[in-house]
């Protein structure tokens, strides 16, 4: 199974997020994982010119996409990235049926950072593709996984440039559900082909 996290990180919390679900997605089964950093070099004039990410995307069985928070929605960085996808990969869906997922951080308790979920969210959906969000209930225990409780993907408060354990935790089970997810949709595509 082939499994992309493609991101972008500017202080360094995205980066802790990404290495995170990295490890969730490897506890659960040898898979052939990318951590795919979106750098400022890859940005030429305001375009986003790196095809080589893009086609370890076309290659990929899932995808999780990961931005700070910045005024409310992802960086210009990623945004540059995703704005690269809309011609031949938007057109011709060549991400469609993979499953998705994302995660973002912010400073604030919430920053508007679910806006940022929600601009990922609609990204796959562009995409036609199938998204993953969390199956843990937010309890609002300061100490539990996904303390913030957002079901649609993992939002993040870094607190002077870290990343709390709890965070930690939802992270590294988003990367477990990524891959259970996308294993049922491998196991389903091969019975279909064996009838």
């Amino acid at each position: 199974m082939k499994i992309v996290i493609v991101y972008h990180s500017v202080t360094g919390t995205t980066a802790q997020l990404a290495k995170a679900i990295a490890a969730g997605c490897r506890s659960v089964t040898a898979v052939d994982l990318q951590l795919l950093r979106i750098e400022g070099e890859d940005i030429t004039q305001g375009r986003y010119k790196n095809s080589a990410v893009l086609e370890a995307i076309d290659q990929a069985d899932a995808v999780i996409f990961g931005s700070p928070t910045f005024m409310g929605s992802v960086s210009a960085q990623f945004k540059a990235f995703a704005d690269a996808t809309a011609g031949d990969h938007w057109g011709e869906q060549l991400w469609s049926d993979k499953v998705a997922a994302g995660f973002t951080v912010g400073t604030g308790y919430c920053g508007d950072t679910l806006h940022s979920l929600h601009y990922l969210q609609i990204l796959a959906a562009q995409h036609g593709m199938l998204w993953a969000g969390l199956d843990l209930a937010g309890a609002g225990d300061v100490k539990a996984p996904n303390r913030l409780g957002a079901q649609a993907g993992v939002i993040v408060r870094a607190v002077d440039g870290a990343i709390e354990e709890p965070d930690l935790q939802t992270a590294f089970y988003l990367g477990q559900r990524v891959v259970r997810v996308a294993g049922l949709l491998k196991r389903a595509e091969h019975k279909t082909e064996l009838i």
